[in-house]
Protein backbone atom coordinates (compact mmCIF):
# COMPACT_ATOMS: atom_id res chain seq x y z
CA UNK A 1 0.00 0.00 0.00
CA UNK A 2 1.94 3.23 -0.88
CA UNK A 3 2.49 6.21 0.65
CA UNK A 4 1.40 9.54 -0.44
CA UNK A 5 1.62 13.45 0.65
CA UNK A 6 -0.93 16.16 0.56
CA UNK A 7 -1.70 19.50 2.10
CA UNK A 8 -5.20 19.00 2.60
CA UNK A 9 -5.25 16.54 5.60
CA UNK A 10 -8.18 17.76 7.76
CA UNK A 11 -5.82 17.25 11.35
CA UNK A 12 -2.60 18.82 9.30
CA UNK A 13 -1.91 22.62 9.00
CA UNK A 14 0.98 21.82 6.85
CA UNK A 15 2.06 18.59 4.71
CA UNK A 16 0.65 15.15 5.39
CA UNK A 17 1.76 12.02 4.63
CA UNK A 18 -0.93 9.65 4.50
CA UNK A 19 -2.51 5.87 3.43
CA UNK A 20 -4.77 5.61 0.84
CA UNK A 21 -7.10 4.58 3.62
CA UNK A 22 -6.49 8.09 4.99
CA UNK A 23 -4.28 7.08 7.91
CA UNK A 24 -1.93 9.93 8.67
CA UNK A 25 1.65 8.91 9.15
CA UNK A 26 2.83 12.34 10.11
CA UNK A 27 2.94 16.33 9.46
CA UNK A 28 5.31 18.76 7.91
CA UNK A 29 5.87 22.53 7.87
CA UNK A 30 6.48 22.47 4.13
CA UNK A 31 6.40 20.00 1.35
CA UNK A 32 9.92 18.38 0.94
CA UNK A 33 9.56 17.26 4.83
CA UNK A 34 6.57 15.62 3.87
CA UNK A 35 8.32 13.73 0.44
CA UNK A 36 11.45 13.32 2.95
CA UNK A 37 9.09 11.31 4.95
CA UNK A 38 7.13 9.69 2.25
CA UNK A 39 10.46 8.00 0.44
CA UNK A 40 11.84 6.88 3.78
CA UNK A 41 9.09 4.83 3.88
CA UNK A 42 8.71 3.45 0.65
CA UNK A 43 12.28 2.59 1.04
CA UNK A 44 11.67 0.85 4.09
CA UNK A 45 8.80 -1.27 2.91
CA UNK A 46 10.29 -1.54 -0.57
CA UNK A 47 7.29 0.24 -2.47
CA UNK A 48 6.79 2.56 -4.74
CA UNK A 49 6.16 5.93 -3.54
CA UNK A 50 2.61 6.95 -4.35
CA UNK A 51 3.38 10.74 -4.88
CA UNK A 52 1.15 14.29 -4.14
CA UNK A 53 -3.00 13.79 -4.14
CA UNK A 54 -3.86 15.42 -6.57
CA UNK A 55 -7.94 13.89 -6.95
CA UNK A 56 -7.63 12.95 -3.28
CA UNK A 57 -8.82 15.77 -1.02
CA UNK A 58 -9.60 14.45 2.51
CA UNK A 59 -10.12 10.76 1.03
CA UNK A 60 -12.52 12.64 -1.63
CA UNK A 61 -12.02 10.49 -4.94
CA UNK A 62 -13.00 12.63 -8.12
CA UNK A 63 -13.80 9.88 -10.64
CA UNK A 64 -14.46 10.78 -14.37
CA UNK A 65 -17.78 8.62 -15.50
CA UNK A 66 -19.24 9.31 -19.03
CA UNK A 67 -20.71 12.11 -21.33
CA UNK A 68 -24.09 13.65 -20.40
CA UNK A 69 -27.07 14.71 -22.40
CA UNK A 70 -27.85 18.84 -22.21
CA UNK A 71 -31.39 20.25 -22.43
CA UNK A 72 -32.30 23.86 -22.50
CA UNK A 73 -34.97 26.28 -23.45
CA UNK A 74 -36.02 29.27 -24.11
CA UNK A 75 -39.14 30.68 -22.86
CA UNK A 76 -41.66 31.33 -19.92
CA UNK A 77 -40.26 28.12 -17.83
CA UNK A 78 -36.45 27.17 -19.55
CA UNK A 79 -35.38 23.78 -18.86
CA UNK A 80 -31.51 23.94 -18.10
CA UNK A 81 -30.93 20.35 -17.20
CA UNK A 82 -27.98 17.71 -18.14
CA UNK A 83 -28.22 14.53 -17.85
CA UNK A 84 -26.12 10.71 -17.95
CA UNK A 85 -24.27 8.40 -16.14
CA UNK A 86 -22.44 9.56 -13.06
CA UNK A 87 -20.52 6.48 -12.42
CA UNK A 88 -20.52 2.60 -13.90
CA UNK A 89 -20.93 0.41 -11.74
CA UNK A 90 -18.02 -2.64 -11.63
CA UNK A 91 -15.84 -1.10 -13.99
CA UNK A 92 -12.15 -0.10 -13.06
CA UNK A 93 -10.81 3.79 -13.14
CA UNK A 94 -7.90 4.90 -12.69
CA UNK A 95 -7.19 8.22 -10.77
CA UNK A 96 -4.71 10.89 -11.54
CA UNK A 97 -2.37 9.41 -8.56
CA UNK A 98 -2.62 6.42 -10.29
CA UNK A 99 -4.55 4.29 -8.09
CA UNK A 100 -7.10 1.85 -9.45
CA UNK A 101 -10.97 2.40 -8.26
CA UNK A 102 -14.13 0.34 -9.03
CA UNK A 103 -17.42 0.92 -7.58
CA UNK A 104 -19.75 -1.45 -6.21
CA UNK A 105 -23.16 -1.35 -7.18
CA UNK A 106 -25.28 0.87 -4.68
CA UNK A 107 -21.82 2.43 -3.49
CA UNK A 108 -23.19 5.59 -4.12
CA UNK A 109 -26.11 7.16 -2.29
CA UNK A 110 -29.25 7.97 -4.13
CA UNK A 111 -31.15 10.00 -1.39
CA UNK A 112 -29.73 12.52 1.08
CA UNK A 113 -28.72 16.28 0.48
CA UNK A 114 -28.21 17.12 -3.02
CA UNK A 115 -25.03 17.34 -4.54
CA UNK A 116 -23.68 20.64 -5.83
CA UNK A 117 -22.58 20.41 -9.24
CA UNK A 118 -19.09 22.28 -10.21
CA UNK A 119 -17.50 22.94 -13.31
CA UNK A 120 -13.35 20.68 -12.89
CA UNK A 121 -14.19 20.01 -9.20
CA UNK A 122 -13.48 23.81 -8.44
CA UNK A 123 -15.83 24.60 -5.03
CA UNK A 124 -15.70 28.25 -6.46
CA UNK A 125 -17.45 27.62 -9.29
CA UNK A 126 -20.68 26.32 -8.62
CA UNK A 127 -22.71 25.79 -11.70
CA UNK A 128 -26.27 23.80 -10.27
CA UNK A 129 -27.06 20.61 -8.05
CA UNK A 130 -28.07 17.45 -8.85
CA UNK A 131 -31.96 17.00 -8.87
CA UNK A 132 -32.41 13.37 -9.54
CA UNK A 133 -29.86 10.24 -9.40
CA UNK A 134 -31.69 6.60 -10.66
CA UNK A 135 -29.55 2.91 -10.27
CA UNK A 136 -29.37 0.62 -13.27
CA UNK A 137 -27.41 -2.03 -14.66
CA UNK A 138 -25.40 0.30 -16.00
CA UNK A 139 -24.48 2.38 -13.16
CA UNK A 140 -25.94 5.63 -11.75
CA UNK A 141 -28.26 7.72 -13.78
CA UNK A 142 -28.27 11.29 -12.97
CA UNK A 143 -30.22 14.41 -13.83
CA UNK A 144 -29.04 18.52 -13.08
CA UNK A 145 -30.02 21.22 -12.99
CA UNK A 146 -27.73 24.22 -14.34
CA UNK A 147 -28.65 27.82 -13.21
CA UNK A 148 -29.05 30.79 -14.76
CA UNK A 149 -25.92 32.63 -13.98
CA UNK A 150 -22.72 33.35 -16.22
CA UNK A 151 -20.84 30.68 -15.22
CA UNK A 152 -23.71 28.46 -15.64
CA UNK A 153 -24.70 29.74 -19.15
CA UNK A 154 -20.78 29.43 -20.26
CA UNK A 155 -20.85 25.80 -18.38
CA UNK A 156 -24.15 24.96 -21.03
CA UNK A 157 -22.06 26.53 -24.49
CA UNK A 158 -19.09 24.80 -23.57
CA UNK A 159 -21.24 21.23 -23.21
CA UNK A 160 -23.30 22.32 -26.34
CA UNK A 161 -20.00 22.67 -28.38
CA UNK A 162 -19.09 18.89 -26.39
CA UNK A 163 -16.04 20.91 -24.92
CA UNK A 164 -17.08 19.72 -21.51
CA UNK A 165 -18.80 16.58 -22.57
CA UNK A 166 -18.21 13.94 -19.76
CA UNK A 167 -18.95 14.42 -15.46
CA UNK A 168 -17.14 13.24 -12.87
CA UNK A 169 -18.37 12.42 -9.38
CA UNK A 170 -16.65 13.31 -5.72
CA UNK A 171 -17.54 10.92 -3.47
CA UNK A 172 -15.79 10.25 -0.18
CA UNK A 173 -15.82 6.66 0.39
CA UNK A 174 -16.44 5.53 3.35
CA UNK A 175 -16.46 1.42 3.40
CA UNK A 176 -13.97 -0.10 0.65
CA UNK A 177 -11.42 -2.98 0.30
CA UNK A 178 -8.62 -3.61 -2.19
CA UNK A 179 -9.14 -6.90 -4.32
CA UNK A 180 -6.34 -9.55 -5.47
CA UNK A 181 -5.75 -7.03 -8.36
CA UNK A 182 -4.82 -4.49 -5.63
CA UNK A 183 -7.73 -2.35 -6.91
CA UNK A 184 -9.46 -0.18 -4.16
CA UNK A 185 -13.75 -1.89 -4.58
CA UNK A 186 -15.87 1.00 -3.03
CA UNK A 187 -18.97 -0.07 -1.03
CA UNK A 188 -20.21 2.73 0.34
CA UNK A 189 -19.44 6.40 -0.10
CA UNK A 190 -20.88 10.04 0.42
CA UNK A 191 -21.61 11.64 -2.34
CA UNK A 192 -20.13 15.24 -2.27
CA UNK A 193 -19.93 17.01 -5.78
CA UNK A 194 -20.63 16.27 -9.48
CA UNK A 195 -18.53 17.80 -12.05
CA UNK A 196 -18.43 18.92 -15.66
CA UNK A 197 -15.00 17.97 -16.92
CA UNK A 198 -13.38 17.17 -20.63
CA UNK A 199 -12.41 13.62 -20.41
CA UNK A 200 -13.59 11.02 -18.95
CA UNK A 201 -11.97 7.79 -17.80
CA UNK A 202 -14.74 4.84 -17.29
CA UNK A 203 -15.44 3.43 -20.57
CA UNK A 204 -19.06 4.16 -21.21
CA UNK A 205 -21.03 5.48 -24.17
CA UNK A 206 -21.32 9.27 -25.35
CA UNK A 207 -24.72 10.72 -25.31
CA UNK A 208 -25.59 12.99 -27.88
CA UNK A 209 -25.63 16.72 -27.00
CA UNK A 210 -29.00 18.46 -27.64
CA UNK A 211 -30.54 22.02 -27.44
CA UNK A 212 -33.94 22.12 -27.33
CA UNK A 213 -34.65 25.98 -28.53
CA UNK A 214 -38.40 27.41 -28.01
CA UNK A 215 -38.69 30.31 -31.20
CA UNK A 216 -41.38 32.69 -31.76
CA UNK A 217 -42.83 30.89 -35.04
CA UNK A 218 -45.57 29.04 -34.26
CA UNK A 219 -44.55 25.22 -33.43
CA UNK A 220 -45.35 22.41 -35.92
CA UNK A 221 -46.27 19.11 -34.22
CA UNK A 222 -46.61 18.99 -30.63
CA UNK A 223 -48.22 21.79 -28.76
CA UNK A 224 -49.86 20.90 -25.23
CA UNK A 225 -48.32 23.02 -23.13
CA UNK A 226 -45.24 20.97 -20.95
CA UNK A 227 -45.48 21.15 -17.15
CA UNK A 228 -42.36 22.73 -15.78
CA UNK A 229 -40.12 19.98 -13.74
CA UNK A 230 -40.70 19.88 -10.34
CA UNK A 231 -37.16 19.91 -8.19
CA UNK A 232 -36.23 17.15 -5.83
CA UNK A 233 -33.57 19.06 -3.43
CA UNK A 234 -33.38 15.55 -1.38
CA UNK A 235 -33.88 13.15 -4.20
CA UNK A 236 -35.87 10.69 -2.15
CA UNK A 237 -37.59 10.06 -5.16
CA UNK A 238 -35.74 8.14 -8.01
CA UNK A 239 -36.62 9.27 -11.27
CA UNK A 240 -35.63 7.97 -14.97
CA UNK A 241 -32.86 10.67 -16.37
CA UNK A 242 -35.08 13.28 -18.73
CA UNK A 243 -34.79 12.96 -21.95
CA UNK A 244 -34.81 15.37 -24.63
CA UNK A 245 -38.07 15.67 -26.66
CA UNK A 246 -38.35 17.80 -29.88
CA UNK A 247 -40.80 19.39 -31.60
CA UNK A 248 -41.33 17.12 -35.02
CA UNK A 249 -40.29 18.91 -38.20
CA UNK A 250 -42.06 18.89 -41.44
CA UNK A 251 -41.58 15.98 -43.81
CA UNK A 252 -40.03 16.15 -46.64
CA UNK A 253 -39.43 14.40 -49.59
CA UNK A 254 -35.13 13.48 -49.90
CA UNK A 255 -34.51 12.87 -53.52
CA UNK A 256 -31.69 10.28 -54.27
CA UNK A 257 -28.32 11.30 -54.49
CA UNK A 258 -24.83 10.65 -54.93
CA UNK A 259 -22.56 9.43 -52.18
CA UNK A 260 -20.52 11.77 -50.77
CA UNK A 261 -16.94 11.47 -50.52
CA UNK A 262 -15.38 10.88 -47.14
CA UNK A 263 -13.31 13.23 -46.55
CA UNK A 264 -10.06 11.98 -44.19
CA UNK A 265 -10.60 13.66 -40.72
CA UNK A 266 -7.72 15.97 -39.27
CA UNK A 267 -5.87 15.05 -35.61
CA UNK A 268 -8.55 17.32 -34.05
CA UNK A 269 -11.54 15.12 -35.24
CA UNK A 270 -9.92 11.99 -35.12
CA UNK A 271 -9.07 12.51 -31.62
CA UNK A 272 -12.57 13.86 -30.53
CA UNK A 273 -14.33 11.34 -31.78
CA UNK A 274 -12.11 8.63 -29.87
CA UNK A 275 -12.71 10.58 -26.62
CA UNK A 276 -16.13 10.88 -27.41
CA UNK A 277 -16.55 6.31 -28.22
CA UNK A 278 -19.81 4.46 -28.51
CA UNK A 279 -22.04 4.15 -31.65
CA UNK A 280 -20.59 8.02 -32.67
CA UNK A 281 -17.07 6.69 -32.70
CA UNK A 282 -18.08 2.84 -34.02
CA UNK A 283 -20.02 4.81 -37.25
CA UNK A 284 -16.80 7.21 -37.66
CA UNK A 285 -14.45 4.47 -37.33
CA UNK A 286 -16.88 2.31 -39.99
CA UNK A 287 -16.74 5.63 -42.80
CA UNK A 288 -13.26 5.83 -42.58
CA UNK A 289 -12.64 2.33 -43.37
CA UNK A 290 -15.40 2.22 -46.30
CA UNK A 291 -13.80 5.39 -47.57
CA UNK A 292 -9.77 3.95 -47.53
CA UNK A 293 -9.86 0.24 -47.53
CA UNK A 294 -6.42 0.03 -48.35
CA UNK A 295 -5.12 2.35 -45.41
CA UNK A 296 -3.73 0.79 -42.40
CA UNK A 297 -2.51 2.25 -38.97
CA UNK A 298 0.92 2.67 -40.56
CA UNK A 299 -0.30 5.30 -42.49
CA UNK A 300 -2.00 6.83 -39.87
CA UNK A 301 1.01 7.80 -37.01
CA UNK A 302 -0.21 11.46 -37.17
CA UNK A 303 -3.48 10.82 -35.58
CA UNK A 304 -3.72 7.35 -34.01
CA UNK A 305 -3.00 8.19 -30.22
CA UNK A 306 -0.19 6.36 -28.70
CA UNK A 307 -1.82 4.71 -25.06
CA UNK A 308 0.18 4.02 -22.37
CA UNK A 309 -0.23 1.24 -19.70
CA UNK A 310 0.39 2.00 -16.00
CA UNK A 311 2.14 1.90 -13.52
CA UNK A 312 5.98 2.21 -15.51
CA UNK A 313 7.50 -0.83 -15.42
CA UNK A 314 10.67 -1.09 -13.23
CA UNK A 315 12.71 -4.60 -12.71
CA UNK A 316 15.07 -2.83 -10.17
CA UNK A 317 14.95 -3.29 -6.48
CA UNK A 318 16.51 -1.58 -3.78
CA UNK A 319 17.80 -4.31 -1.53
CA UNK A 320 20.56 -3.80 0.86
CA UNK A 321 21.32 -7.75 2.53
CA UNK A 322 24.56 -6.49 4.33
CA UNK A 323 23.02 -3.19 5.54
CA UNK A 324 19.97 -5.04 6.91
CA UNK A 325 21.84 -8.30 8.33
CA UNK A 326 24.19 -5.56 10.50
CA UNK A 327 22.28 -2.64 10.94
CA UNK A 328 22.79 0.70 10.71
CA UNK A 329 24.07 2.93 13.48
CA UNK A 330 22.87 6.75 13.60
CA UNK A 331 26.11 8.63 12.50
CA UNK A 332 26.65 11.91 15.15
CA UNK A 333 25.65 14.99 13.31
CA UNK A 334 28.50 17.53 13.63
CA UNK A 335 31.54 17.18 12.53
CA UNK A 336 33.31 15.27 9.31
CA UNK A 337 35.38 12.76 11.32
CA UNK A 338 33.91 10.84 15.11
CA UNK A 339 35.38 8.27 17.38
CA UNK A 340 34.74 4.80 18.18
CA UNK A 341 35.78 3.98 21.22
CA UNK A 342 37.12 0.39 21.70
CA UNK A 343 38.91 -1.49 24.41
CA UNK A 344 41.95 -3.16 23.30
CA UNK A 345 43.62 -4.07 26.62
CA UNK A 346 42.06 -5.83 29.38
CA UNK A 347 42.39 -6.27 33.12
CA UNK A 348 44.35 -8.87 34.57
CA UNK A 349 43.11 -11.21 37.48
CA UNK A 350 45.47 -13.66 39.00
CA UNK A 351 45.53 -16.17 42.04
CA UNK A 352 45.16 -18.04 44.05
CA UNK A 353 46.84 -15.62 45.75
CA UNK A 354 49.19 -16.24 49.27
CA UNK A 355 48.78 -14.01 52.29
CA UNK A 356 50.54 -10.71 52.47
CA UNK A 357 51.74 -11.21 49.09
CA UNK A 358 50.28 -8.59 46.10
CA UNK A 359 47.74 -9.30 43.89
CA UNK A 360 48.06 -9.49 40.21
CA UNK A 361 48.11 -5.90 38.38
CA UNK A 362 46.47 -5.30 35.69
CA UNK A 363 45.83 -2.47 33.02
CA UNK A 364 42.58 -1.58 31.03
CA UNK A 365 43.21 0.76 27.58
CA UNK A 366 40.50 2.47 25.51
CA UNK A 367 41.84 3.17 21.93
CA UNK A 368 39.90 5.50 20.25
CA UNK A 369 38.91 4.33 16.16
CA UNK A 370 38.60 7.26 13.95
CA UNK A 371 35.22 6.62 11.58
CA UNK A 372 35.09 9.52 8.65
CA UNK A 373 32.19 10.40 6.95
CA UNK A 374 31.12 9.77 3.24
CA UNK A 375 28.84 11.61 0.77
CA UNK A 376 27.00 9.13 -1.82
CA UNK A 377 24.05 10.96 -3.50
CA UNK A 378 23.35 11.81 -7.25
CA UNK A 379 21.09 14.39 -9.18
CA UNK A 380 19.04 15.09 -12.78
CA UNK A 381 17.62 18.05 -14.09
CA UNK A 382 14.09 18.08 -14.72
CA UNK A 383 12.56 20.50 -17.03
CA UNK A 384 8.88 21.84 -15.73
CA UNK A 385 7.03 20.83 -18.89
CA UNK A 386 8.39 17.15 -18.11
CA UNK A 387 7.02 17.37 -14.48
CA UNK A 388 3.83 19.15 -15.56
CA UNK A 389 3.11 17.23 -18.87
CA UNK A 390 4.40 13.08 -17.22
CA UNK A 391 1.29 10.59 -16.65
CA UNK A 392 1.79 9.05 -14.49
CA UNK A 393 3.93 12.30 -12.55
CA UNK A 394 7.85 11.81 -13.52
CA UNK A 395 8.97 13.46 -10.65
CA UNK A 396 7.64 9.95 -8.11
CA UNK A 397 9.33 7.99 -10.64
CA UNK A 398 12.45 9.81 -10.20
CA UNK A 399 12.36 10.05 -6.50
CA UNK A 400 11.27 6.15 -6.37
CA UNK A 401 14.55 5.21 -8.93
CA UNK A 402 16.90 7.94 -6.78
CA UNK A 403 16.11 6.16 -3.58
CA UNK A 404 16.75 2.14 -4.97
CA UNK A 405 20.37 3.34 -6.93
CA UNK A 406 21.04 5.07 -3.35
CA UNK A 407 20.38 2.13 -1.69
CA UNK A 408 22.45 -0.22 -4.11
CA UNK A 409 25.44 2.41 -3.96
CA UNK A 410 25.58 1.93 0.25
CA UNK A 411 25.35 -2.12 0.11
CA UNK A 412 27.71 -2.10 -2.11
CA UNK A 413 30.22 0.22 -0.12
CA UNK A 414 29.48 -1.93 2.84
CA UNK A 415 29.75 -5.67 1.19
CA UNK A 416 33.33 -4.32 0.23
CA UNK A 417 34.35 -2.72 3.10
CA UNK A 418 33.38 -6.12 5.07
CA UNK A 419 35.50 -8.60 2.36
CA UNK A 420 38.51 -6.13 2.96
CA UNK A 421 38.10 -5.98 6.72
CA UNK A 422 37.99 -9.65 7.05
CA UNK A 423 41.85 -10.43 7.37
CA UNK A 424 41.83 -14.24 9.21
CA UNK A 425 41.62 -17.28 6.08
CA UNK A 426 40.74 -20.59 5.79
CA UNK A 427 40.15 -22.75 2.71
CA UNK A 428 38.08 -25.44 1.48
CA UNK A 429 39.57 -28.15 -1.61
CA UNK A 430 36.47 -29.56 -2.75
CA UNK A 431 33.32 -27.04 -2.51
CA UNK A 432 30.85 -30.13 -3.82
CA UNK A 433 31.86 -32.37 -0.27
CA UNK A 434 29.46 -31.53 2.31
CA UNK A 435 31.73 -33.47 4.67
CA UNK A 436 34.50 -31.02 4.53
CA UNK A 437 31.83 -27.82 4.71
CA UNK A 438 31.16 -29.48 7.70
CA UNK A 439 34.11 -29.44 9.24
CA UNK A 440 35.33 -26.29 7.89
CA UNK A 441 32.20 -24.58 9.11
CA UNK A 442 32.88 -25.63 12.66
CA UNK A 443 36.96 -24.68 12.57
CA UNK A 444 36.02 -21.72 11.71
CA UNK A 445 33.74 -21.33 14.85
CA UNK A 446 35.71 -23.16 16.97
CA UNK A 447 38.21 -20.43 16.09
CA UNK A 448 36.19 -17.27 16.81
CA UNK A 449 34.69 -18.96 19.43
CA UNK A 450 38.76 -19.15 21.17
CA UNK A 451 39.41 -15.41 20.17
CA UNK A 452 36.16 -13.30 21.53
CA UNK A 453 34.43 -16.06 23.52
CA UNK A 454 31.54 -15.51 20.63
CA UNK A 455 30.30 -17.67 18.03
CA UNK A 456 29.59 -17.00 14.42
CA UNK A 457 25.55 -16.29 13.57
CA UNK A 458 25.62 -15.03 10.15
CA UNK A 459 27.51 -16.66 6.67
CA UNK A 460 27.75 -14.40 4.03
CA UNK A 461 27.68 -15.51 0.22
CA UNK A 462 27.97 -14.40 -2.97
CA UNK A 463 25.14 -15.74 -5.61
CA UNK A 464 27.54 -18.08 -6.81
CA UNK A 465 28.80 -19.90 -3.44
CA UNK A 466 24.74 -19.30 -2.47
CA UNK A 467 23.67 -21.66 -5.59
CA UNK A 468 26.66 -24.57 -4.67
CA UNK A 469 25.06 -24.64 -1.11
CA UNK A 470 21.74 -25.18 -2.89
CA UNK A 471 22.75 -28.32 -4.75
CA UNK A 472 24.72 -29.75 -1.98
CA UNK A 473 23.25 -33.48 -1.34
CA UNK A 474 24.21 -36.59 0.84
CA UNK A 475 25.24 -39.42 -0.18
CA UNK A 476 21.89 -40.83 -0.82
CA UNK A 477 21.49 -37.67 -3.22
CA UNK A 478 19.29 -36.03 -0.77
CA UNK A 479 19.60 -32.17 -0.68
CA UNK A 480 21.70 -31.28 2.61
CA UNK A 481 19.02 -28.46 2.75
CA UNK A 482 15.86 -29.18 1.88
CA UNK A 483 12.78 -26.77 1.37
CA UNK A 484 10.63 -28.80 4.11
CA UNK A 485 12.74 -29.39 7.07
CA UNK A 486 13.27 -33.53 7.65
CA UNK A 487 15.12 -34.36 10.67
CA UNK A 488 18.77 -34.22 11.21
CA UNK A 489 19.00 -31.71 8.52
CA UNK A 490 21.74 -28.77 8.54
CA UNK A 491 19.60 -25.99 7.71
CA UNK A 492 16.44 -25.06 4.59
CA UNK A 493 16.72 -23.15 1.75
CA UNK A 494 14.77 -22.52 -1.70
CA UNK A 495 15.57 -20.86 -4.93
CA UNK A 496 12.35 -19.05 -4.73
CA UNK A 497 13.95 -16.99 -1.57
CA UNK A 498 17.59 -15.55 0.04
CA UNK A 499 15.91 -16.30 3.62
CA UNK A 500 17.91 -19.71 4.43
CA UNK A 501 19.43 -21.70 7.23
CA UNK A 502 22.81 -23.08 6.41
CA UNK A 503 24.54 -25.27 8.84
CA UNK A 504 23.04 -23.50 11.56
CA UNK A 505 23.82 -20.33 10.17
CA UNK A 506 21.78 -17.48 9.06
CA UNK A 507 22.49 -16.57 5.10
CA UNK A 508 23.00 -13.67 3.92
CA UNK A 509 22.90 -13.52 0.16
CA UNK A 510 24.23 -10.28 -1.34
CA UNK A 511 24.73 -9.56 -5.64
CA UNK A 512 27.83 -7.06 -4.47
CA UNK A 513 29.88 -9.94 -3.25
CA UNK A 514 32.54 -11.17 -6.00
CA UNK A 515 31.96 -14.58 -6.75
CA UNK A 516 33.36 -16.92 -5.05
CA UNK A 517 32.96 -14.99 -1.54
CA UNK A 518 32.00 -16.86 1.67
CA UNK A 519 32.77 -15.21 5.06
CA UNK A 520 31.71 -17.01 8.67
CA UNK A 521 31.00 -13.65 11.00
CA UNK A 522 29.41 -13.01 13.78
CA UNK A 523 27.70 -8.80 13.02
CA UNK A 524 28.91 -7.24 16.42
CA UNK A 525 32.12 -6.71 15.09
CA UNK A 526 31.30 -5.01 11.51
CA UNK A 527 29.80 -1.53 12.34
CA UNK A 528 27.63 0.56 9.87
CA UNK A 529 27.01 4.05 10.87
CA UNK A 530 24.25 6.36 8.53
CA UNK A 531 22.23 9.18 7.71
CA UNK A 532 20.37 9.37 5.60
CA UNK A 533 19.07 12.75 4.10
CA UNK A 534 16.40 12.25 1.45
CA UNK A 535 15.60 14.19 -1.44
CA UNK A 536 16.47 18.13 -2.24
CA UNK A 537 15.02 20.19 -5.33
CA UNK A 538 15.96 23.88 -6.28
CA UNK A 539 13.93 25.14 -9.36
CA UNK A 540 15.79 27.39 -12.03
CA UNK A 541 14.14 29.99 -13.39
CA UNK A 542 16.77 30.64 -16.41
CA UNK A 543 16.10 27.27 -17.55
CA UNK A 544 12.40 26.60 -16.30
CA UNK A 545 13.91 23.72 -14.61
CA UNK A 546 13.85 21.44 -11.63
CA UNK A 547 17.26 19.92 -10.60
CA UNK A 548 16.69 17.08 -7.70
CA UNK A 549 19.26 15.29 -5.58
CA UNK A 550 19.01 12.53 -3.43
CA UNK A 551 21.70 12.03 -0.94
CA UNK A 552 23.18 10.70 2.68
CA UNK A 553 26.21 10.18 4.76
CA UNK A 554 27.37 6.49 4.94
CA UNK A 555 30.58 5.17 6.96
CA UNK A 556 31.78 1.22 7.69
CA UNK A 557 33.99 0.35 10.71
CA UNK A 558 35.23 -3.22 10.95
CA UNK A 559 35.95 -2.79 14.91
CA UNK A 560 36.78 -6.93 15.56
CA UNK A 561 38.06 -8.27 13.16
CA UNK A 562 38.95 -11.49 15.14
CA UNK A 563 34.70 -11.93 14.50
CA UNK A 564 34.99 -12.96 11.34
CA UNK A 565 36.79 -16.17 8.97
CA UNK A 566 36.92 -15.83 5.24
CA UNK A 567 37.03 -19.86 3.29
CA UNK A 568 38.28 -19.08 -0.06
CA UNK A 569 37.10 -21.07 -2.37
CA UNK A 570 39.12 -22.88 -5.40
Amino acid sequence: MPYYITDTAPDCNGWAVVKPDGAQMGCHLNKQDAIDQMVALSVAEDIQPGGELSAYDGHMLKLHAGSFTIEAAEGDTPRRTISGIAVRYNTEAQVSDGTRVMFAPGSIPTDGPAPKLFMFHDPTKVIGRVTALKETDQGLLFSARVSETALGNEALVLAADGALSDVSVGVEPTKFKYDDQGRMVITASRFMELSVVPHGAFDAPILDVAASIHHNEEPIGNTEEQEPEKENPTMSEQVEAPAVIEASPIVQTIYAQPRKEFKLPSISEYMAKFMRGGAEWADFNAQIRAAAPDVVTSDLDGVVPQIWTQPVYDGLRGLRPVVDAIGAKAMPAAGKVFIRPKVTTHTTIGGPQTENNTITSGTYVISDEQVTKQIYGGYVEVSEASIDWSQPEVLSLLLDDMAKMYALKTDDVAADALVSGTSQTTSITDPTDPAEWVSDIYDVAAAILNSSNYLPTHIFLSPDVWQKFGSLSDTADRPLFPQVGPMNAFGNMSPGTTDAVAFGLRVVVDKNFAAKTCIVGNPMGFEIFEQQKGAISIDSPSTLSRTIAFRGYFATLMIDATKFYKITLP
